[in-house]
């Protein structure tokens, strides 16, 4: 019999240690806040530890107490609420080991993503055709999955790029823009999507980083990171990886991958320059 404490989801811990640094901040203790709550200083304990979960009721109450605003109580109670989109989750569930489930979830409550795809076109970014080569050519991914996979994909970029239009940053390597996938006809309409939605969408911001900046602060791995307004020290990293990448939440391991996205930016193509090598890339293969 296995009696080990199963680890604390993803979702809970981001809330638990948020309102873990609310508390602090104003110098409570544990039995302060439990006076808020009516409940005894472990339920909190065990909130902020993300060993159990908060009821929107009790999150709200907490927040409201700690001088939380508007935007930060509705960040953290769309962190906690579990939603799925249809056709979204199931899909990255079907993947064995994959660790981006909740991830993606939680995805649809940020304000901000960074995303740097050295190698492959971003999958927020990825057009259908271009998302299926890449599926079909990963082994790890069983073969009854991949069109729930596809689909769970386009819903996605539907959601976060086309309906919400949360602020997106993504620095591509150029070796990505090289890269055939699929076939040639199918990497040349995956640039012109990034050019159309470079062009249109004012949230959407595309850069480019050129073989010609050598050396840089990016790692073989690409990673995103996301960012939720006006929550103090919030925020999660996905790294990409064999079975599904890792997820990191600590606020260390956020910064040092904030900074690091921003120094990727420093030696990438300005926007206007991205757009023109997207559209130079686009016409380059049709010839």
């Amino acid at each position: 019999m296995n009696d080990a404490t199963p680890a604390p989801s993803l979702r809970r811990r981001l809330v638990g240690s948020a309102l873990r640094r609310y508390r602090e901040s104003l110098g409570y203790d544990l039995g302060t806040a439990a006076r808020i709550l009516e409940c005894h200083p472990s339920k909190i304990s065990r909130i902020e530890t993300g060993q159990r979960g908060i009821r929107p009721k009790e999150l709200r109450e907490l927040l409201t107490e700690y001088g939380a605003d508007a935007a930060a109580r509705d960040a953290l109670a769309a962190i906690a609420r579990r939603t799925s989109h249809p056709g979204w989750q199931p899909g990255h569930d079907q993947v064995p080991g994959s660790a981006c489930a909740e991830f993606l979830d939680i995805e649809k409550a940020a304000s901000a993503i960074f995303a740097y795809a050295p190698v492959q076109v971003p999958r927020l970014l990825q057009i259908p055709d271009y998302a299926r080569a890449v599926i079909a050519a990963d082994p790890d991914v069983p073969e009854h999955a991949r069109a729930a996979l596809a689909a769970a994909g386009l819903a996605r970029r539907q959601a976060i790029v086309h309906e919400r239009r949360t602020a997106l940053t993504a620095v591509i390597g150029e070796a990505a823009l090289r890269q055939q996938v699929g076939s040639a006809a199918v990497t040349r309409a995956q640039l012109r999507y990034l050019a159309e939605v470079s062009a249109s969408c004012p949230e959407v911001c595309i850069r480019i980083l050129p073989f010609a900046a050598g050396e840089h602060a990016g790692s073989s791995a690409g990673f995103s990171v996301l960012q939720f307004s006006r929550v103090p020290s919030l925020g999660l990293v996905y790294v990409d990886g064999p079975a599904g990448g890792i997820c990191l939440d600590t606020p260390a391991a956020v910064a040092a991958y904030t900074t690091t996205f921003t120094r990727l930016q420093l030696v990438s193509l300005t926007t206007q320059e991205s757009a023109a090598r997207l559209a130079e890339g686009a016409l380059v293969r049709e010839a």
